[in-house]
C-alpha cells in the first residue's frame, strides 16, 4: 500500500478512536441510551402514548431469559473447554503459526470468521478465548486491533453460515411462513453460489484490511498499554473444592473423587451418548441447547478432574455479568419495536421506495438499521418476515434473494453495536470504545462491498 494511503488510514483510525474515546460510553450505557431512543421512536413515529410504550417495554423485558442463559452457557462452557490442558496446547500451537504481530491479527480474524460461519455460538467464544493465547505468543501485538479482529465473526460471516437463523428457519418444515412462501431449502440461500462467493470475498477483503490497518511501530498499543491497571483484575471466587486442600495422610474419599479423572469420564460418556439422542430429536440440526450440551460434557471429558473443571468454571463465571445485566434491556427494546408496530412502519417505508432491482440492497440497509436496535437475528426475522417476503412477492423478487439480503443486513451493523461483543469485551477486559475506531473503518469497507454485491444480485441470479 502506498505510504500516502497508509497515512490516510492511520489518521482515519486515530480520529475514530479519539472520537469514540470521548463520545462512546460503555456498553451498558449504550443499552440504556438505545432504550430511550426506542421509546422516543415508538411515541413519535408509531404514535403510541408513553403509558402504552412502557407496557410494550415491560412485556418484552423478560422475553430473552432463555437466550440469556444460553449465552451465559456459551461463554462458560467455551471458556472451560478452552483452558483444558489438551485444547490449551492446541490453541498455543495455532497461535504460534503467525510469524509476526501483523499476521497474528489476520489469524485472529480468520479464526473468528471461520468459527462463526460454522456456528455463531462457537464464534462468540472462539475469538475471545483464542485472543488470550495469541497475546501470550505475541505480547507486542496491537491489542485494540486484535480484540476488534476477534469480533469479526459476528459482523461478517455468522448469518451467511451454517447456523444462520433466517435461512435455517425458512428451510424447516412447519415454520411460521411455510403457508405463505413454502419451504426454501438452504441450497438456495446459505449454499447458493452467490452467498458462498460473497462470503469468501468478504473474508479475504476483511483479512487484507486487518493487515493494512495494523498501526506503525510508534502507534501500536500493547496489552499492557491498553489495560494498564485493569490487567491486575481480580479473579472470580473459586470453588473451595477446586483447591484440593491437603486432607492429611489418611484416605479421604472427597479428596480422591475430586482429584481423579474417573467421575469426569463417567459423566462425560453419559453426556456424549445422550447427545446423539438429542441431536436426532432435533432433526439433526444444531441449536444453542444442543451446542451447550455438547460443550458442557466435552469440557468434563477434557479436564483431568472435577476440581480442575470447577476451578475453570469459577473463573469463567467472572465473564458473565455483561450478559446477565444487559440482555433484559435489549429484550425490552425488542418488545417496544415488536408490539408497537414500529418495525412494520419502518419496513413499509423502505419497501415503498424499492423497485425489483433495488429491493435486495434496500432490505440489506433496512435490516441493518433495525438490527442496531434488535440485535437478535431469529427474533427479528419473526417480526420482519411477513411483510418483507410479502413485499418481495409483490415486486417479483425471489424469496431467497430477500432472505439473503436480510441475513447480510442483520449482521452488518454489529460492527457498531456492542451487544454481541459482550462476551469478547468481558474476557478481553476492554470497553467497546477501545475497539470501535477500527470497527468503524471495517464497517465502511464491509458495507460498500456487500451493498455493491446486492445491487448486482438481481442481474446475476
Amino acid at each position: 500500500m502506498p505510504d500516502g494511503t497508509s497515512r490516510v488510514l492511520t489518521r482515519t483510525v486515530h480520529a475514530a478512536a479519539r472520537w469514540s474515546a470521548r463520545w462512546v460510553p460503555n456498553s451498558f450505557v449504550i443499552a440504556c441510551l438505545l432504550t430511550l431512543v426506542t421509546f422516543l421512536l415508538v411515541v413519535t413515529v408509531a404514535g403510541k402514548n408513553p403509558i402504552a410504550a412502557e407496557g410494550y417495554w415491560t412485556k418484552g423485558f423478560w422475553e430473552l431469559l432463555e437466550l440469556t442463559m444460553q449465552m451465559s452457557l456459551i461463554v462458560m462452557t467455551g471458556y472451560v473447554v478452552a483452558v483444558s490442558p489438551v485444547v490449551s496446547r492446541l490453541l498455543e500451537f495455532v497461535a504460534g503459526l503467525a510469524s509476526s504481530e501483523r499476521t497474528a491479527v489476520a489469524l485472529m480474524g480468520l479464526v473468528s470468521m471461520t468459527a462463526s460461519w460454522l456456528h455463531w455460538g462457537l464464534g462468540l467464544i472462539a475469538g475471545p478465548i483464542f485472543l488470550q493465547f495469541l497475546v501470550r505468543r505475541h505480547p507486542r501485538i496491537d491489542y485494540r486491533l486484535a480484540v476488534a479482529a476477534g469480533y469479526l465473526g459476528s459482523t461478517c460471516t455468522w448469518h451467511a453460515g451454517l447456523s444462520g437463523s433466517a435461512p435455517l428457519l425458512m428451510a424447516t418444515p412447519k415454520n411460521f411462513m411455510e403457508a405463505q412462501v413454502g419451504l426454501i431449502p438452504v441450497s438456495l440461500t446459505t449454499f447458493s453460489t452467490f452467498n458462498l462467493l460473497l462470503t469468501a470475498t468478504v473474508v479475504v477483503v476483511t483479512t487484507a484490511s486487518l493487515i493494512r490497518l495494523y498501526p506503525r511501530g510508534g502507534d501500536v498499543k500493547t496489552t499492557e498499554q491498553v489495560l494498564g491497571a485493569r490487567s491486575a483484575r481480580e479473579e472470580a471466587p473459586l470453588d473451595p473444592h477446586a483447591h484440593a486442600p491437603d486432607r492429611g495422610s489418611g484416605f479421604s474419599f472427597a479428596h480422591a473423587i475430586e482429584n481423579r479423572y474417573a467421575l469426569n469420564l463417567v459423566m462425560g460418556l453419559i453426556g456424549i451418548t445422550a447427545f446423539w439422542g438429542l441431536y436426532a430429536e432435533s432433526g439433526y440440526r444444531v441449536s444453542l441447547n444442543i451446542f451447550n450440551f455438547a460443550f458442557l460434557f466435552l469440557a468434563l471429558l477434557l479436564h483431568p478432574s472435577p476440581a480442575s473443571f470447577t476451578r475453570a468454571a469459577a473463573r469463567g463465571a467472572g465473564y458473565l455479568y455483561g450478559i446477565v445485566i444487559q440482555f433484559p434491556f435489549y429484550a425490552g427494546m425488542y418488545g417496544l419495536i415488536r408490539y408497537s408496530g414500529l418495525a412494520e412502519i419502518i419496513g413499509r417505508w423502505f419497501v415503498s421506495v424499492a423497485t425489483p432491482r433495488t429491493f435486495p440492497v434496500i432490505i440489506y440497509w433496512y435490516s441493518g438499521v433495525l438490527s442496531y436496535f434488535i440485535p437478535s437475528g431469529g427474533s427479528k426475522w419473526a417480526v420482519e418476515a411477513p411483510y418483507v417476503l410479502s413485499a418481495a412477492k409483490t415486486l417479483g423478487v425471489a424469496a431467497p434473494h430477500a432472505i439473503l439480503a436480510y441475513a447480510w443486513g442483520d449482521m452488518s451493523t454489529h460492527f457498531l453495536q456492542p451487544f454481541w461483543a459482550i462476551p469478547l469485551l468481558a474476557i478481553a477486559r476492554v470497553e467497546f470504545k477501545d475497539i470501535v475506531g477500527y470497527l468503524a473503518v471495517l464497517f465502511v469497507v464491509n458495507f460498500l462491498l456487500v451493498s455493491a454485491a446486492l445491487m448486482l444480485l438481481p442481474y446475476l441470479m
